[in-house]
């Protein structure tokens, strides 16, 4: 790997970060409100298959009795 000095990485450093495509703020916005809509189906999805298995698990924990 060839060596650079400290002005041409800089340079290339900030080459590379003109080349960013920034999002907007609606696009951002958008996209955290998603996030939480995701998470809280998740959420809700995996709290509920917990309380299935943990009322499954109790009903065969009671055969023992």
């Amino acid at each position: 790997m060839a060596r650079v000095n400290p002005a041409q990485f800089v340079q290339q450093v900030r080459a590379e970060a003109a080349k960013v495509v920034w999002p907007t703020r609606k696009e951002t916005l958008i996209t955290t409100v998603m996030v939480f809509v995701m998470a809280t189906i998740a959420a809700t999805f995996f709290f509920t298959v917990d309380q299935i298995i943990a009322y499954g698990v109790e009903q065969i924990l009671l055969l023992g009795r």
